[in-house]
């Protein structure tokens, strides 16, 4: 009964954990929408609250210009990768995924505000490009075995958003999505060690089985030695063998002379 228990208890765990990762996904989505909604019905130009670069007025985009958007179809195309990779990070890597969203929220921001072209740059596709690089990335670096299979999903549903950081795209700022990728590589070695429950266990097992066969060798440690002591013997009871003739046999010129 209490294997029962145990398997009912880690059920519910898991089923809770996954619930709480679409908690912030959906809420996140739902406020682009209303705030989608809500410029559509007040008619203003998302631009003003876009970043333009190296302006001290677009310094405010770098908390609202992932927020608008210049169509519904840019909305619906930021929508559902920011949506899944969210969720991704939150399910995979609780520890740190509220930690790595922001800094990538934040730091890919400041960083379109600095270097990119002097436009009004919207859109909260630099964040998406963020957290792929960051799910990417932590694979590599952690080298875990789901890490890395986490990596491959991502690289198989994304792989063709690599085109959106090529320069000289017209209405597209391929700035956001590059230095998103950029500071996503960053956040993921930021927090390459801090692994979670499953990781550390893994590693742990991995040590052990090595401490194990460290311990317990192929070969014996001493078996090189055990031969030389092998011909140690042989040469030491070869040695008493030749002696013993010898006092047996005693050599002519070491004799008594009688005659």
């Amino acid at each position: 009964m209490s294997i029962l228990d145990s398997d009912s208890d880690g059920l519910g765990l898991a089923r809770r954990h996954f619930f709480d990762s679409l908690t912030f996904p959906l809420f996140a989505i739902a406020f682009l929408w209303l705030v989608h909604i809500w410029q559509m019905v007040h008619d203003f130009d998302p631009g003003m609250y876009g970043i333009m670069s190296r302006r001290i007025w677009g310094l405010r985009g770098i908390v609202t210009a992932p927020l608008v958007h210049g169509s519904w179809k840019h909305l619906a195309s930021n929508s559902i990768p920011l949506f899944v990779l969210t969720f991704l990070s939150l399910y995979f890597y609780r520890k740190v995924a509220m930690q790595a969203f922001w800094l990538i929220y934040f730091l890919t921001n400041t960083a379109v505000w600095l270097f990119a072209r002097p436009v009004s740059h919207i859109g909260a596709s630099g964040i998406v490009y963020g957290l792929v690089a960051f799910i990417f990335w932590t694979g590599i670096f952690r080298r875990s075995l789901r890490s890395i299979m986490l990596a491959g999903i991502v690289i198989l549903l994304y792989s063709g958003m690599f085109m959106g950081i090529l320069p000289e795209q017209e209405g597209i700022s391929w700035e956001s999505h590059l230095l998103g990728s950029l500071v996503g590589i960053f956040v993921a070695y930021l927090f390459k060690s801090e692994l979670e429950d499953d990781e550390v266990k893994n590693q742990a097992g991995t040590i052990s089985d090595d401490q194990y066969s460290e311990k317990k060798p192929f070969l014996s440690a001493d078996i090189f030695d055990k031969t030389k002591l092998q011909r140690a013997l042989e040469k030491e009871e070869e040695v008493r063998r030749q002696q013993e003739s010898s006092d047996f046999f005693p050599p002519f010129w070491n004799q008594d002379k009688t005659w």
